[in-house]
């Protein structure tokens, strides 16, 4: 039964890591097409919204998508679709966007914003580190109080 009072920490602590590493890859990502100095005009080919929740009482989100298409310096069309846009962007539309020439597929149609980006990573990198430290101070906490002895200890 103890087991259960690490291995839920443990999930939950592997689960925040997780997403973590995935808000850092993120916006290191962004960071790195706005500074490679990249830039094309792209079309945007296609708007359109995705809804998640809604079961029961829980709430609805809408996520706004767009697919926007370019040709890169090298020739290359490239089309990628990218969510959280401009409400203001429409079909037909020319943007511009950020890319890097070793992944063109991976641009962006997001305006450098670096401040934001990286207030926004923070935020949620502290948020995640106190779910880390509580679910750590939790199993550190039962291992103190309770009556369990170290692993290979009589």
């Amino acid at each position: 039964m103890d087991f259960i009072f690490y291995a839920v920490p443990g999930l939950i602590m592997a689960v925040a890591l997780t997403m973590a590493a995935r808000v850092l890859r993120g916006a290191l990502r962004l960071r790195s097409n706005w500074n490679s100095g990249l830039t094309a005009e792209a079309r945007c080919l296609r708007t359109y919204t995705t809804t998640s929740g809604g079961h029961g009482d829980t709430a609805v989100t809408t996520t706004l998508r767009h697919v926007y298409e370019f040709t890169t310096r090298e020739g290359r069309t490239v089309r990628f679709e990218e969510e959280n846009g401009s409400g203001t962007t429409l079909e037909g539309d020319i943007v511009p966007v950020h890319y890097t020439q070793a992944h063109p597929e991976r641009a962006t149609a997001h305006a450098p914003a670096r401040g934001r980006t990286l207030a926004g990573t923070v935020r949620t990198l502290v948020f995640l580190s106190v779910i880390v430290a509580f679910c750590v101070g939790f199993m550190a906490t039962y291992h103190a109080t309770a009556d369990v002895p170290f692993a290979g200890m009589p």
